[in-house]
């Protein structure tokens, strides 16, 4: 239990540190400048740490290949599909992920007032590139040479499955950052010396309330794992515990019965008459047996029932069998045997 232990305490410590970061992000963004129209920033105090909006543009867009798109930022993912030949010699589907090779171009937002300049998109938080096109193109036919050695080698090529990811022209975002003015007077926004650089298309109020909702999951999920980290932790010291406790019990429960029992020998010696002496036949014999003879056969637990029950494997017959039945698997108690049984005694 001690490593599961150990990752609960190191998980519930990382997810509390990542609330308390997210918590200072709702803090930043909560912050920040907003920007109503980007015409304003061509007036404010530079740089500074803003919020503007706005939709995606660009005097030079790049087409897609495959979808015909004109977006700013275009990447382009190709996935290489084929069968091979496991160890049962049954031919199973796998991929290979090729290089992907990514396109960009200057882009801008423009809100119909003003423009604003965007750097560094690709790093910001929240930034996502959506699926524009996607192609199958399957390979072209090789050689006899070729396809001998791919199917000798355990091979046999399916084609490439191409996926363009895009940054349509038009898409509107919402951009926290630090903006600046360029040297010929452009406003540009890009990421902040300090702070987080946000990057997406929900407007800033919903993005504030999407991060304060994740700081406060991280948050519980933290507690919830720091508990079962400090039950894990605790559960060998509860079980000793629990273990000396029953050791103590035990312990003075047999100190309790052994003090019974003495009690209940003291008690049968003081109730037993005084033994009178017979003497017997001429050869001088005498017989022990008094007149109340039978409290020897006395339980020497209740001291009511006669004795008719015998401890295995010890063998003592010491016991009524109800005062027996009760102390099955507890030790004799003359002679502190463990009993595993109970044999019922029958006379004549």
């Amino acid at each position: 239990m001690e490593p599961w232990s150990g990752l609960c305490c190191i998980g519930a410590v990382a997810l509390y540190l990542l609330s308390r970061r997210t918590a200072r992000d709702v803090d930043f963004l909560k912050s920040v400048t907003r920007v109503d129209q980007l015409k304003d920033l061509e007036s404010a105090v530079l740089p500074s740490i803003v919020a503007v909006s706005g939709t995606v543009g660009s005097e030079t867009p790049i087409k897609c290949e495959h979808s015909g798109i004109l977006s700013v930022i275009l990447q382009e993912t190709a996935e290489q599909q084929f069968l091979k030949r496991n160890w049962k010699f049954s031919w199973v589907q796998d991929t290979a992920l090729m290089l992907p090779v990514c396109k960009e171009v200057p882009w801008f937002l423009d809100d119909g007032t003003g423009r604003v300049i965007v750097e560094g998109a690709r790093s910001g938080i929240g930034f996502e590139l959506t699926v524009g096109g996607e192609v199958f193109e399957k390979p072209e036919a090789s050689s006899l040479v070729r396809g001998t050695l791919d199917f000798l080698r355990g091979l046999e090529m399916l084609g490439i499955r191409r996926i363009e990811r895009v940054l349509p022209v038009g898409t509107r975002l919402t951009v926290v950052g630090q903006t600046i003015k360029d040297g010929v007077g452009d406003v540009r926004i890009q990421k902040p010396d300090q702070g987080p650089f946000y990057v997406s298309p929900i407007p800033l109020d919903h993005l504030i309330s999407k991060v304060g909702k994740w700081s406060r999951r991280f948050k519980k999920a933290s507690m919830g794992l720091a508990v079962v980290g400090v039950i894990l932790i605790s559960k060998p010291v509860i079980k000793y515990i629990l273990v000396r406790t029953g050791d103590f019990l035990e312990r003075r429960q047999q100190r309790l019965l052994k003090k019974r029992v003495v009690d209940a020998a003291a008690k049968r010696k003081k109730l037993a008459a005084p033994k009178r002496e017979e003497r017997v036949t001429s050869k001088g014999l005498e017989n022990g047996k008094s007149r109340d003879g039978d409290e020897h056969d006395r339980c020497v637990v209740c001291l009511e029932r006669k004795c008719d029950a015998a401890f295995v494997p010890c063998g003592h017959m010491c016991c009524c069998l109800t005062c027996a039945l009760k102390l099955l698997g507890k030790p004799c108690p003359l002679c502190r045997k463990r009993g595993i049984r109970i044999l019922k005694i029958y006379r004549n």
